[in-house]
């Protein structure tokens, strides 16, 4: 479980197949000012919003098997470059964001990216199953980021983003027409699950 706060920018340095007879790949990561000295071979790192298991270990990078559903149904993972990381969260951290589960539901479009003052406004459009889920001064995590909606229109959405978060996650390099990994709120799918009184359990699986 996350909370959405990037702890740190890091970049994808290099994809390897993994010559298993899978086509998974490993990717090492360039952790950048995340903190490794507590983290162990198993625990969990969100890269770009996408929950992963941590592999292998060196002073400053680690490393992260990704499999061909999950590259499939995310951006950001399939080359290397700039992602925003999160480590998992402990029983005694304090939740700055909300919580995330880092199971991404969808990847969405940005529609614009304009300046407003010192900030941006962030235009982004939900594939459309998504939308009944995305409510107005509600939560949606975008790109692992935990970010407050400002207006909901059908599936296209606005968010205000301020000179410390385009600073401190990769959003600041964000263009119009870019692809973004999209994680609703996790209140919003249980109550939902509630309401429709289905007890199949019979749910399309996330990443």
């Amino acid at each position: 479980m996350f909370s959405g706060i990037v702890a740190a920018v890091g970049r994808i340095t290099a994809l390897t197949p993994r010559n298993d007879g899978t086509t998974t790949v490993r990717l090492t990561v360039d952790a950048g000012s995340l903190d490794l000295e507590d983290v162990a071979l198993g625990d969990s790192i969100a890269c770009n919003g996408v929950c992963l298991t941590v592999v292998d270990k060196q002073p400053g990078v680690f490393c992260v098997d990704v499999s061909p559903e999950t590259l499939s149904c995310t951006v950001g993972l399939a080359k290397p470059g700039r992602i925003n990381l999160e480590k998992a969260l402990c029983l005694a951290d304090r939740l700055g964001g909300h919580l995330v589960s880092g199971h991404v539901d969808g990847v969405g479009t940005v529609l614009r990216f304009d300046p407003v003052g010192d900030n941006r406004l962030l235009e982004i459009r939900a594939p459309a199953a998504l939308a009944k889920y995305i409510a107005r001064k509600g939560s949606v995590t975008v790109n692992g980021v935990s970010l407050t909606t400002n207006t909901v229109e059908n599936a296209d959405f606005t968010i205000n983003l301020i000179p410390h978060t385009l600073e401190a996650t990769t959003l600041g390099a964000i263009q119009a027409g870019d692809l973004v990994n999209l994680e609703i709120d996790l209140i919003a799918r249980y109550v939902e699950r509630m309401l429709s009184g289905d007890a199949s359990g019979s749910q399309k699986e996330n990443v």
